[in-house]
């Protein structure tokens, strides 16, 4: 078993670190400068988006242990862009010394989506009916009693913006998945007929104290999120289901730092469908639109800073993400001006490489100052197809 041994300058107080360079931590690193914080990013190319707003980088594979000590010897603590990490090797570094947040014990349940899944069956919170896919054979498939397809098929690790999900619509895809996969690390889920889908972001303090930002209403294409929408639309008495979800988790993993839920909504009632123990994209809007961003909040909380309340400067916001076009559309100079023009929009370009189809490189936010629901709605709308004509939306 490999040992560490090192000594972290416990000096550096307004030093985090950060493993990961994408949009997020592009994003955590604007938070840290308005802070007076430095953030030191680990990441592997010296071309992803938080590259140029860090203080200081450790360029190297975000799983390479050597390049996390570090990291962790420059910081007083430490935070993941994702949750595609090495639990066994970060805890060596986490038994001679390091601090991570959140903490490798909270997170350990959600870096999977199976183990998420037992998580919550354990706890008795709602969620799609599930089964491993393990548990079938190629020879012999059958489905249990009550299901029939379309099936949800989901990866247990690494799936994103629609990427490890597949929908099965029979046997025959099913027998493909089976052959093609190791099904230790899938699962299947009953198809879910939703009427909603929404997101809480949340945050929980060293001290125990817990923020949450307004519920989100979010909408897809393909799987993929295309834009959402604050305040979400719901009931008072689903509102205080959700909230009570988020902080039952909180507090059952002794969770510290900002946590997602995202939510099924419709017949079957309320049913949590993912968790992520980071920054999410739903939450982008709190940039602008509340007194302290989902990033504002992980940046001190990782610092020790104490957490300022949350609270909406605006009736309404919202957000539209900007996937990558065909090769064929060769305009982005001209999307990019347009999309400025828009009255009261706020772009947010991460500066990606190149515009690969259905990437994610950047959103766009709306501030909307309608106090009344529907008619703040309404504008949202009109504003979304605005955008969707200068930028269209596109899923490989």
């Amino acid at each position: 078993m490999r040992h560490f041994a090192f000594s972290i300058n416990k000096k550096l107080n307004r030093t985090i670190g950060v493993v990961g360079g994408g949009q997020l931590a592009l994003m955590l690193a604007e938070a840290a400068q308005e802070r007076g914080l430095n953030l030191i990013v680990q990441t592997g190319s010296t071309s992803d988006p938080a590259v140029n707003k860090a203080s200081e980088l450790i360029i190297s594979d975000t799983n390479d242990i050597n390049a996390i000590k570090k990291l962790v010897e420059k910081c007083k603590c430490v935070t993941f862009e994702n949750e595609w990490i090495d639990i066994e090797s970060l805890t060596l570094l986490n038994q001679a010394g390091a601090s991570f947040i959140p903490s490798l014990e909270s997170i350990s349940p959600l870096v999977d989506k199976l183990s998420q899944r037992k998580l919550l069956d354990g706890l008795s919170i709602p969620g799609p009916e599930w089964l491993e896919l393990s548990r079938f054979k190629i020879n012999d498939l059958k489905l249990p009693p009550g299901w029939h397809f379309p099936l949800m098929a989901k990866s247990g690790r690494g799936g994103y913006d629609g990427k490890g999900t597949r929908i099965l619509k029979d046997f025959k895809e099913l027998r493909e998945l089976l052959e093609s996969v190791d099904p230790n690390f899938w699962l299947l889920e009953k198809w879910v007929d939703y009427e909603k889908e929404f997101a809480l972001v949340i945050s929980r303090d060293l001290n125990g104290h817990i923020n949450s930002f307004p519920l989100i209403e979010t909408y897809q294409y393909k799987q993929v999120c295309n834009w959402v929408l604050a305040p979400a639309d719901a009931s008072h008495q689903v509102k205080t289901m959700i909230y009570n979800v988020g902080s039952s988790l909180l507090k059952e993993l002794n969770y510290v730092g900002v946590l997602a839920i995202e939510f099924f909504y419709g017949k079957d009632g309320l049913l949590v469908n993912e968790i992520a123990p980071r920054t999410h994209n739903s939450a982008h809007f709190t940039i602008e639109a509340c007194t302290s961003s989902q990033f504002d909040q992980q940046v001190c909380i990782t610092s020790g800073l104490p957490t300022p309340p949350i609270e909406l400067k605006v009736p309404g916001a919202m957000m539209v993400n900007l996937l990558g076009l065909p090769k064929e559309r060769n305009d982005l100079a001209e999307r990019l001006d347009k999309l400025r023009e828009l009255d009261l929009a706020v772009l947010h370009w991460y500066s990606k490489d190149k515009e690969t189809p259905g990437r994610k490189l950047g959103h766009i936010t709306i501030p909307l100052n309608e106090t009344d629901r529907n008619i703040r709605r309404a504008k949202a709308l009109e504003l979304l197809e605005k955008v969707r004509a200068i930028w269209p939306i596109h899923v490989p």
